[in-house]
């Protein structure tokens, strides 16, 4: 999905379990090439190219990923995950583990900052779940790289998730040109900022953008910023590069 990596801020306990974006934040693959010439395009990440599993229940993983490394987690701890402890912003991503460590902060004697590091690793082992490369994934970026740059942008609040996504995939991280994942670039899908991201890193304006992705309220946004939508359920994988070329090329 579009928002297939875990959320942060507001509301976490609801929007995490989907999974960093200046343009090398989470693993650039090769370097900008020039894209002059035709689009380049970017790539959802999560139910996109992969699937991945995500906890049944990211607060009671996530609680007991700190067990596990010493820390006390409140009785109440489901109702701390599920509330706010930061600021919201539209179009905002923050780090989930400040998200953890603001909520243990909420119920006990200890300082955000204490437990910080300790949250960090927490949530990246709950998150740290199997995956699945998606049928004819490898050869669309394959034939895409070949013509123009390619990159992700994912929408994903645990750093360094996307990277560890790619590396455990079919699919070789150095055919992207640029990886944009959310919680790197501090914005997030539907937002015009993560889009510029993924486009700064492979060379061009968010208008000479292709976007492909599975989530229309997400990834579809792309188009009111003047940049082109394909949906997986529209094109499947293996027919992407070909409707590239063909529109775009």
């Amino acid at each position: 999905m579009g928002g297939a990596g875990p959320r942060s801020g507001t509301g976490a306990a609801d929007r995490a379990g989907d999974a960093d974006g200046d343009t090398s934040g989470d693993g650039a693959g090769a370097g900008v090439r020039d894209g002059a010439g035709g689009a380049a395009v970017s790539f959802d990440l999560f139910g996109t190219l992969v699937e991945a599993e995500r906890p049944s229940d990211p607060a009671a993983a996530v609680a007991a990923e700190l067990r596990d490394r010493g820390v006390a987690v409140p009785d109440d701890w489901a109702d701390a995950y599920a509330e706010p402890h930061l600021p919201s912003e539209p179009g905002v991503e923050r780090p989930l583990h400040h998200h953890v460590a603001a909520a243990l902060a909420s119920r006990t004697a200890v300082e955000a900052r204490e437990v910080v590091d300790d949250a960090a690793a927490a949530v990246g082992a709950a998150f740290d779940r199997p995956v699945r490369t998606r049928e004819g994934a490898v050869d669309a970026v394959a034939a895409l790289a070949e013509r123009g740059p390619v990159g992700v942008c994912s929408n994903c609040s645990v750093p360094g998730l996307v990277a560890r996504t790619l590396d455990r995939s079919a699919l070789d991280p150095a055919s992207f040109d640029a990886v944009t994942a959310s919680v790197a670039c501090g914005r997030r899908k539907p937002d015009r900022g993560a889009f510029a991201a993924v486009a700064a890193g492979l060379g061009v304006s968010v208008d000479r953008l292709v976007h492909v992705g599975d989530d229309r309220a997400t990834d579809g946004a792309v188009a009111e910023y003047g940049g082109h939508a394909v949906f997986v359920d529209e094109v499947p994988l293996p027919e992407v590069p070909a409707h590239v070329e063909a529109r775009w090329g």
